[in-house]
């Protein structure tokens, strides 16, 4: 498999809004260096290597002190390049991990150990092969025990089906890129609307960054901001915010991470808000033990 173009900036500009003390980059990833741990095989992409030393250098340009690092699809179930980058930095960082469905209990508390705070369900058949169901329940009961979350990642058009098998799972539930809107049908479309109805049930939490990635006219992204600022002000207590570097997949464009953090203050008006996004909410969620 021949390796994809580059999806991150080789010199994102320094933000001009200064995230508060304490502030999270609650969704980003590292990928590889592969010679040291290898893409999977049954991944449908493979970047170029991203590793940990250049993600917490992005996280000290742009004025973040901690990071939330989400196991990508590239990885597969194979954890070692999260997992050292955690280790790597214990106060610093927070897992998020895909795993296996015969993972042993060992395992999962060697994780735990490790700073994984919860588990990610791909429903996103672009970039992945979606498992049973039944597995991702029993998976989740499993976590449960730990006190860990569920991240699920999923397009629009699969909110409807997918809405009662995430009420039925037995943890907090985490959605990636506010469920993928459509962007061009705008905050009222009804598509939207039941997003915002999800969002009612206090079990879930909603990221509210990647901008980039559902954008249809471009950066700086105005058209995406709508949606965010709803969420951050409807649930204001459960939105989290998060760069996404090094942009797996991203195939538009190269996005410019000093943006992303300047478009902040656009979604979350306010300093409350601001704290709220960035320091209070994955402080709860991932450094509350």
């Amino acid at each position: 498999m021949t390796t994809d173009p580059q999806t991150w900036h080789p010199d994102p500009s320094k933000p001009a809004y200064v995230p508060p003390a304490g502030a999270v980059d609650a969704h980003c990833h590292v990928f590889g260096p592969a010679d040291r741990f290898p893409y999977a095989p049954e991944r449908k992409y493979t970047p170029v290597d991203a590793p940990k030393e250049m993600l917490f250098a992005l996280r000290d340009h742009l004025g973040f002190s901690r990071n939330v690092i989400v196991q990508a699809s590239c990885h597969g179930k194979d954890n070692a390049a999260l997992v050292d980058a955690l280790e790597s930095e214990p106060e610093r960082t927070r897992g998020v991990a895909v795993v296996r469905p015969d993972i042993s209990d060992q395992e999962l508390r060697q994780m735990d150990a490790a700073g994984v705070r919860g588990i990610r369900f791909n429903f996103v058949r672009r970039l992945v092969d979606p498992g049973p169901r039944d597995v991702f329940s029993t998976l989740a009961r499993r976590v449960a025990d730990l006190g860990w979350h569920v991240v699920v990642y999923f397009e629009a058009p699969d909110l409807e089906d997918l809405t009662a098998f995430l009420k039925a799972l037995p943890v907090t539930v985490v959605i990636d890129h506010m469920g993928r809107p459509d962007i061009a049908a705008g905050v009222e479309s009804p598509g939207f609307r039941a997003f915002r109805t999800l969002m009612e049930d206090d079990k879930f939490w909603v990221k509210v960054g990647c901008p980039e990635r559902l954008t249809v006219a471009g950066p700086p992204y105005d058209d995406v901001a709508p949606f965010a600022r709803t969420l951050v002000e409807s649930c204001p207590d459960r939105v989290l915010w998060g760069t996404d570097w090094p942009h797996p997949n991203m195939k538009s464009h190269i996005p410019d991470d000093g943006l992303l953090v300047d478009r902040i203050p656009v979604i979350a008006p306010t300093e409350d808000l601001q704290r709220r996004l960035l320091v209070d909410n994955p402080q709860r969620l991932y450094w509350a033990r």
